[in-house]
């Protein structure tokens, strides 16, 4: 996993999980407490509310993305700025500024102004914005969107989203984002929970990853609560993010945030890590194939690279069946009564095929087990 240096903050596998606060400049931002258009104001807020809570990262947004707003042009964007500006000159406490837009002569003039990095909604949808982040020497988040300067994040098939976060490619301190919440009509909170199952997946391209899952739909309606009742949801949603993988957590609750982050971290499985060996987190066919992709092999490998293991409740005449099956396959099988069962995909897809054949009485244990790994 590459590290990226953002300003002086480490932000990758090896270090703590990071937290990015939220200000806004956008009168028309939905979350009130984060908005100010007075600088002194602002820059109270960043002190006290955000840096004294734990934010490592402060990500000032421009304008709202609520996709039922006209988006602001670049000129716009450049107005607003003045105000941000004006706020990160106040601001006394050490953390990271991070400006948000989608526009590469706006991160210019930020980086100029003393910004550390940027946070591109449309994932380099302006095709500068790559040389301006490596020309000021900064980070960069991309969010996984289409090539549209209008539509941030409306990828609205999360089989596309890994595509997404390539197009148009990457800086050597590129962070990525794979877009969770409503940024398009045709976006389902189904589509932001299978995205948030297959997190992991997203590590495929061996960057740091971003999330942004603050009281999201798709957390709010699996506990029915309302936007000002889902912090819980929310912390407990963070805890799963860092444990799959995350590395940066966007929010606008940032103590508690940080909490969850933290017990995620300490739990999350520990792999080695050196600079020649590195375990990677894979549990699915899919995040091996992403890996595999990156590494330039054959994905036809990744089959072999993931594990399952079962408890098997056979008929007693047949568990011998079972046992020769194995044996004749590679795959794991031991036991007494009941079986313990395990294998790569490809050992038990063998296996399945092979104890169908043997006997139509255990084609509901092969059934089973090919469910299970497809």
């Amino acid at each position: 996993m590459h590290t990226v240096d953002a300003a002086g903050l480490r932000i990758g596998d090896d270090h703590p999980p990071r937290i990015m606060g939220v200000l806004n400049v956008s009168k028309e931002s939905p979350y009130s407490p984060s908005v100010f258009d007075d600088p002194d104001e602002a820059a109270a807020y960043v002190e006290s509310d955000l840096v004294a809570e734990g934010a490592d990262i402060v990500d000032v947004g421009l304008e709202s993305a609520n996709k039922r707003l006209d988006v602001l042009d670049e000129a716009e964007e450049l107005e607003r700025l003045n105000t941000a500006i004006e706020t990160i000159e106040r601001v006394e406490a050490d953390v990271v500024f991070s400006i948000e837009t989608r526009y590469a002569a706006v991160a210019d003039a930020a980086l100029e102004e003393g910004f550390d990095m940027v946070n591109d909604i449309c994932g380099f949808a302006d095709p500068e914005m790559p040389a301006v982040c490596e020309k000021h020497d900064a980070a960069v988040v991309k969010m996984a969107s289409p090539p549209d300067l209008e539509r941030p994040g409306a990828i609205e098939d999360v089989d596309d989203i890994y595509d997404a976060l390539a197009r148009n490619g990457f800086t050597e301190k590129t962070i990525l984002d794979p877009a969770f919440g409503g940024w398009s009509e045709a976006k389902t909170l189904a589509d932001d929970r299978e995205t948030f199952e297959r997190l992991r997946e997203f590590r495929g391209y061996g960057r740091p990853l971003l999330v942004s899952i603050n009281r999201k739909n798709f957390l709010r309606d699996i506990a029915d609560r309302s936007t000002e009742d889902a912090l819980p949801v929310s912390l407990a949603a963070t805890s799963m993010a860092v444990e799959r993988g995350a590395h940066v957590i966007r929010t606008h609750d940032v103590a508690e945030t940080r909490d969850a982050a933290l017990v995620g971290h300490a739990f999350a499985r520990e792999r080695h890590r050196d600079r020649a060996v590195e375990e990677l987190d894979v549990t699915t066919v899919r995040e091996a194939e992403r890996h595999i992709d990156r590494l330039g092999g054959d994905n036809a490998a990744a089959p072999d690279a993931v594990a399952h293991a079962y408890e098997v409740r056979a008929p007693s005449d047949m568990r011998q069946t079972l046992v020769d099956a194995a044996s004749d396959t590679g795959v794991v099988c031991t036991g007494g009564e009941d079986l313990f069962v395990a294998g790569t995909t490809t050992e038990l897809e063998s296996f399945a095929d092979r104890i169908t054949s043997a006997s139509k009485a255990l084609a509901g244990i092969a059934g089973e087990i090919r469910a299970s790994i497809d």
